[in-house]
């Protein structure tokens, strides 16, 4: 059995995608920073039949995001499935005029870094496997910049940039890259950004395997 590595698992989104891709029968591994919050996720999981583990890593640290991923693999199986989809921090939302380029380490660490360093460690398993899928999960910035959310506007239009060369150029060892844009909130209850309806989407990408870029919703909404 493969699995499913969510780098930036939480309650929310990181959940539904664990429920969802359990369900199909991939083995999941959480990873975020708080080792206590993704071992509780995993024992949740549990309950919903879903084998999941959790590990603890900071996706601005790249040599703690690859052990991370080494010890899935060798606890749950190959990864197949990679999705990059941590929260940003608050302080990468300044407005441009006083972002200075100190302010812009982080987010580029962030958005950047993390899955270059993420891609990277994975790529040799899933071009073993034969297969692989690459999530990439991007906020309405990544598309049309905020001038009062310049760090992230910055950082997610490279991590497009990033994402859409590795779509072109896997794609013929059978490896997709694929983006998914959520404008806005994440919103329960809602007919297309609600966790349950955004997991449901990243599995059509998977499984579709069609484009780089896929919208959650109107970019406007």
């Amino acid at each position: 059995m493969t699995t499913i590595a969510i780098i930036g698992a939480g309650p929310g989104l990181g959940a539904a995608v664990a429920r969802r891709f359990g369900r199909e029968g991939h083995e999941v591994a959480l990873i975020s920073r708080s080792r206590e919050r993704v071992d509780a996720l995993a024992a949740d999981l549990a309950r919903a039949g879903v084998t999941a583990r959790g590990f603890a890593a900071d996706v601005r640290e790249p040599k703690t995001l690859e052990a991370a991923l080494d010890a899935a693999s060798a606890t749950l199986g190959p990864v197949e499935i990679l999705q990059y989809s941590p929260v940003p921090q608050r302080d990468f939302m300044r407005p441009v005029l006083e972002t200075a380029p100190a302010d812009l380490v982080g987010p580029i660490e962030f958005s950047v870094y993390g899955p270059a360093a993420a891609v990277r460690h994975v790529l040799p398993s899933m071009r073993s496997l034969g297969r692989g899928t690459v999530l990439l999960v991007n906020g309405g910035t990544a598309v049309v910049p905020h001038p009062d959310r310049a760090g992230t506007s910055i950082a997610f239009a490279a991590e497009s940039a990033y994402g859409h060369l590795l779509h072109d150029t896997l794609a013929p060892e059978g490896i997709h890259v694929a983006q998914l844009v959520i404008p806005g909130a994440i919103i329960e209850g809602h007919d297309r950004k609600a966790p349950a309806a955004l997991a449901d989407a990243l599995w059509n990408i998977h499984r579709e395997r069609h484009g780089f870029r896929h919208f959650a919703d109107d970019l406007d909404s």
